[in-house]
């Protein structure tokens, strides 16, 4: 099994540290606690783990159907593209007034992996291979298949959070605007993501 677990952590790492939506909520909301990352990661999975058992079970195929496809894409990009905004918009009032945004870490976990279509798709293809590659392991594969995984996720949302959080004061003068310029460009990217999902979705039927 340590082969197999060995190359989840690996495929895990590589698509946790791309940058995505999760990522730029994450650095969005370091800034108030060091403890953002690991409840990004908690919220990460509540919707994760359930999906696991379900493709496990057998519903992979669900999430590979076009018309699922579709709506994840166009409901859960037009869903990223009103983060996006609203994150614009209120970067104001955190960056300069001290306010956070007005969801806490965890449940910005949840929202941003649920919206995210991208997500549902790397299940249905690539994390369902790894699922079936230890299911000759029954139970006892899946356990440790969705801790690695979980905990790929975990470790990499701490680091970020925990480094804008600590150093946040060795920027000095510049650390309202450096925060106001990552607040912009995480706001862009979610905006940007959204978009791109949204058209990916339409290109499905056209």
């Amino acid at each position: 099994m340590l082969p197999i677990l060995l190359s989840v952590v690996v495929i895990s790492l590589s698509g946790a540290m791309q940058p995505g939506i999760v990522t730029a909520m994450t650095i969005a909301k370091s800034y108030k606690s060091p403890w953002t990352g690991p409840n990004v990661a908690l919220g990460h999975a509540v919707i994760e783990v359930p999906l696991i058992l379900a493709i496990y079970f057998g519903f992979a195929q669900f999430f590979e159907n076009i018309i699922v496809q579709l709506v994840l894409s166009i409901l859960g990009g037009g869903m990223i593209i009103w983060l996006g905004i609203a994150m614009f918009r209120t970067r104001t009032e955190v960056v300069h007034q001290g306010r956070d945004l007005p969801y806490n870490a965890f449940t910005a976990g949840i929202i941003t992996s649920a919206v995210n279509p991208f997500f549902w798709v790397w299940w249905a293809t690539i994390g369902s291979m790894l699922i079936m590659k230890l299911s000759d392991f029954a139970v006892k594969g899946l356990i440790a298949f969705t801790f690695a995984h979980w905990l790929c996720d975990f470790v990499w949302l701490s680091i970020i959070s925990f480094f804008i959080y600590y150093t946040q004061r060795l920027w000095g003068r510049w650390a309202i605007r450096v925060q106001e310029g990552i607040f912009i460009a995480c706001s862009l990217l979610l905006i940007g993501f959204g978009g791109w999902f949204v058209v990916s979705g339409i290109q499905l039927i056209v």
